[in-house]
């Protein structure tokens, strides 16, 4: 008859089956590193951008861009970008707007805030996305002015259309309240997102 195999733990410590002790070494224990994530320093990023609108038409449109993913599959979002030197988060959107979508427009009003974090290889970052609605007042639709080289494609896109052509259910939300606005009944909207494991470009 064979002889049962011996708990490999601390004497009159039972091991559970397969014969893993219960007990741990306090010097072993020394040597288990904390996640990375937990000692990361902490930054904070400002992002300003929104919907300038084309109400020249019969039907209000807003001015999209087109980016790639982390799985490089393309995603229409709203134009935004970080803010730079002194500037505002007012005179940001209207710079980053006129550089990704070629249109130049005038802040009406804030329509939302989107708060979340994320961890890139370094580094938790705390971002804040304001959100503007704007009056195009010229330009042309292009992406060509873009200094980054990030927004692939532009497009003028009827409102009502938004919901269904957005990637991201936060930047959804965001055109809803600049939705709202233009059709008299203003609100504001402010979304948090959990904490996110990778670098994400909107996490909108």
């Amino acid at each position: 008859m064979p002889t049962p195999a011996q708990p490999t733990g601390r004497p009159g410590i039972p091991a559970p089956p397969g014969g893993h002790a219960l007990w741990v070494d306090p010097d072993e224990q020394r040597h288990v590193q904390t996640p990375p994530s937990a000692s990361l320093p902490v930054s904070e990023e400002i992002s300003a951008g929104g919907l300038v609108i084309d109400a020249s038409q019969d039907v209000p449109r807003a001015a999209l861009i087109a980016r790639r993913n982390r799985g490089g599959r393309l995603e229409w979002c709203l134009p935004k970008g970080h803010l730079e030197g002194v500037e505002t988060a007012e005179e940001a959107a209207v710079r980053e707007i006129a550089e990704e979508t070629g249109i130049t427009g005038v802040v009406e009003r804030h329509v939302g805030t989107i708060d979340y974090w994320f961890t890139g290889d370094d580094r938790r970052v705390h971002k804040v996305v304001h959100h503007f609605l704007l009056r195009a007042v010229g330009g042309r639709i292009t992406v060509e002015g873009d200094p980054d080289h990030e927004a692939e494609d532009a497009a003028w896109v009827p409102l009502d259309d938004l919901g269904s052509l957005l990637a991201y259910p936060n930047e959804r939300r965001v055109a809803h309240a600049a939705r709202e606005a233009l059709l008299g009944r203003p609100t504001t909207v402010h979304l948090r997102s959990s904490v996110t494991t990778h670098r994400s470009t909107d996490a909108s």
